[in-house]
């Protein structure tokens, strides 16, 4: 890999106007107490240059400090020349208040990321017996061998501090000098993550340099397209004047609203006040406030109603399930699925008959209709949810092309199905598919707690 070679990704932050709303897909932060602050983010690694790894850090940690009210003002991913990471710490250190580094702290020789700070801000590592021990430790719990080169991550920063990984082999490291603070996380997801939320932030906010809570207010919404969400909330937003900043945030099927007043003119009661009148606004299609996932959403009803789910996937091919076993808890309502990708999985497992598939097609009303019932009844459930379909790029009829997904639903109040057509890739077939599958679950059991009553057999066409 040639010296010198880095990305440049700056972002700059940039007044408001008097209008109502900002056009951006994130809000400006409220002002944290005290003057502005600048953050800057240095992602090291030559795997993040190559592409061999996405760099998800810049999309996390500008998360992280967006809640807490600070824009990152710079990302720079660097290679791992030591030359270049110290080149890039200087530059950074010079103008802005508070530096992060991620990356380039493990035991191997491409991890030169200390050596290259200590050399930017004049500090001497020293060997640090108790990271020593941490180390030795974390090895004997894993039952496995520490090689000598593990003693490298032992080393800290004379005039710095020591963040316990409770994950890994490598702490974090922070530096306060020269007032500002450098702060220095390992690279894997699992080890910065538990870190920065639980030592990093806290550290930062006691020293007023991000809030002690979050500095907007989030709205999450399905079913409703961002033009439309704006056209029934601008009413609202009017009234704010520009002492509300609003900004939109489109997913598949999803939509967010942000909330903030970066001038501070709205308290966080009054805020709170605007979501509140929107959530009203729009009805079912208001999901939760926060940052809670539709899955999240979703068990915490069915946990809620003491009601119990299983699934049966076949495009999906387990993504649905999969959403769900990853909540803690889940399996106090998640009695389990069924991946039942080919015909003869839907006719052996889920006993659907033979003839229907002959008839309408493993694609088709009837069969979604089925496969939710039996994989229901089979698992003895509340609610059954099943999901099939085209996800190309092969397959298809001229009555239901590539793109054509079925979705049934059977549940105490009865059974429904919808049909879908997206043009899409694949990958993002499938993952509509399960988030309308779980919207149309949310909506269910809203319904259902609020004793409305619905249709027993119906079939909707949804695009």
């Amino acid at each position: 890999m040639g010296r010198g070679l880095a990305f440049f990704l700056e972002y700059t932050s940039v007044p408001l106007g008097t209008a109502s709303m900002a056009n951006t897909s994130t809000p400006a932060p409220n002002p944290v107490p005290g003057a502005a602050r600048r953050f800057e983010l240095l992602t090291l690694g030559d795997e993040l240059l190559l592409g061999l790894t996405p760099n998800s850090h810049l999309a996390w940690i500008g998360e992280q400090l967006g809640r807490r009210g600070v824009l990152l003002a710079r990302n720079v991913t660097v290679t791992d020349e030591a030359e270049v990471i110290a080149a890039e710490v200087r530059a950074s250190w010079a103008r802005a208040d508070v530096v992060i580094l991620t990356g380039g702290l493990g035991p191997t020789s491409d991890d030169r990321t200390r050596e290259a700070v200590a050399a930017a801000l004049g500090q001497k590592l020293v060997y640090d017996a108790g990271i020593e021990r941490a180390i030795a430790d974390r090895f004997a719990v894993l039952g496995r061998k520490m090689t000598p080169n593990n003693l490298k991550q032992a080393y800290r920063f004379e005039r710095g501090e020591v963040l316990p990984n409770a994950n890994g082999t490598a702490p974090g490291l922070w530096i306060e000098q020269d007032g500002r603070v450098l702060v220095m996380l390992p690279g894997p997801p699992h080890e910065l993550q538990p870190l920065f939320t639980e030592q990093v932030l806290p550290r930062l906010a006691r020293l007023g340099l991000v809030g002690e809570h979050e500095a907007y207010v989030q709205l999450r919404t399905a079913g409703v397209g961002e033009s439309a969400l704006e056209t029934k909330l601008q009413p609202v937003f009017d009234r704010c004047g520009d002492a509300l900043s609003v900004a939109y945030c489109a997913h598949l099927w999803r939509a967010d609203v942000r909330l903030s007043s970066p001038s501070g003119r709205l308290s966080p009661a009054a805020l709170q006040a605007v979501a509140d009148e929107c959530a009203a606004l729009l009805g079912e299609d208001f999901v939760n406030f926060g940052h809670d996932s539709l899955a999240r959403v979703v068990s915490d009803l069915f946990r809620a109603q003491e009601k119990t789910l299983a699934v049966a996937e076949s495009c999906t091919g387990g993504l649905l399930a999969s959403l769900f076993t990853d909540i803690c808890g889940a399996s106090k309502f998640f009695r389990g699925a069924v991946v039942c990708y080919g015909n003869f999985a839907k006719m052996q497992v889920l006993d659907v008959p033979e003839s229907l598939i002959e008839q309408h097609g493993a694609v088709s009303d009837e069969v979604a209709v089925a496969l939710a019932t039996n994989v229901a009844e089979a698992l003895e459930a509340d609610y059954g949810v099943a999901i099939t379909g085209y996800a190309g790029p092969g397959g298809g009829t001229m009555e239901n092309p590539v793109g054509t997904i079925f979705l049934g639903l059977h549940s105490p109040q009865g059974v429904w199905s919808k049909k879908l057509n997206y043009a899409a890739s694949r990958i993002t077939l499938k993952e509509r598919a399960v988030t309308m599958a779980l919207d149309w679950l949310r909506r269910e059991l809203g319904r259902a707690a609020r004793g409305v009553s619905t249709p027993p057999r119906r079939a909707t066409l949804i695009g």
